[in-house]
């Protein structure tokens, strides 16, 4: 058996929230897996203050920190596995999507995929305007935004998008891992986020 078939056979399935979660406190929160509820490690961080900071790598293993990407407007696509199904389509869409937006915005989709797997993704599925990024060797980003679903060592379904000046300005966290995103709710509040110069 695949990994990911493994992954389908635990039922991924999450339900699409119809509108982004805006939290005014910080508290951790739980998501679905094919029904059944799972808890999710740490606290989700807040809309409207400064996003926290984190540790990931590249396909070289290279460190990438959020604080690379400072007074650019920043979509974090957070993704389960790219090798299942939706999370291969989230990262493709983000990728196409890409084209419309100015040289001031970035695109990251991180997931705990090792980077070996990521790059293999990346070149067979043509890839290459977003940048993937790992969180298997930390769990920095899992841990500071609060989306890693226990016992599993996987990231919850996720998108946060942070303005110019490091201000986290939306967020949705989906409640069914296997479902998609709203992308046209992310990609309106983007265009609207990165109209806004610091």
């Amino acid at each position: 058996m695949t990994f990911k078939n493994a992954l389908f056979n635990l039922g991924f399935s999450i339900v699409l929230m119809t509108s982004p979660v805006f939290m005014s406190s910080a508290m951790s929160a739980e998501v679905t897996m094919g029904g059944h509820a799972v808890a999710l490690k740490g606290n989700l961080p807040l809309n409207n203050a400064t996003a926290p900071d984190f540790k990931v790598v590249d396909d070289k293993f290279n460190p990438v920190y959020l604080s690379d990407f400072k007074g650019k407007t920043v979509l974090i696509s957070a993704v389960p596995s790219l090798d299942t199904g939706v999370c291969a389509l989230q990262t493709k869409r983000f990728n196409t999507e890409f084209a419309n937006f100015s040289a001031d915005v970035v695109m990251l989709t991180i997931s705990t995929d090792l980077p070996f797997a990521q790059k293999r993704f990346c070149q067979t599925e043509s890839v290459d305007k977003i940048k993937v990024l790992s969180d298997s060797v930390w769990r920095n980003f899992a841990d500071q935004y609060g989306l890693l679903i226990e016992d599993r060592g996987l990231l919850a379904r996720a998108i946060f998008i942070i303005d110019a000046n490091g201000q986290l300005q939306y967020q949705e966290l989906v409640k069914e891992v296997s479902q998609h995103p709203n992308y046209d709710a992310a990609l309106s509040a983007l265009t609207k986020i990165a109209a806004v110069k610091s």
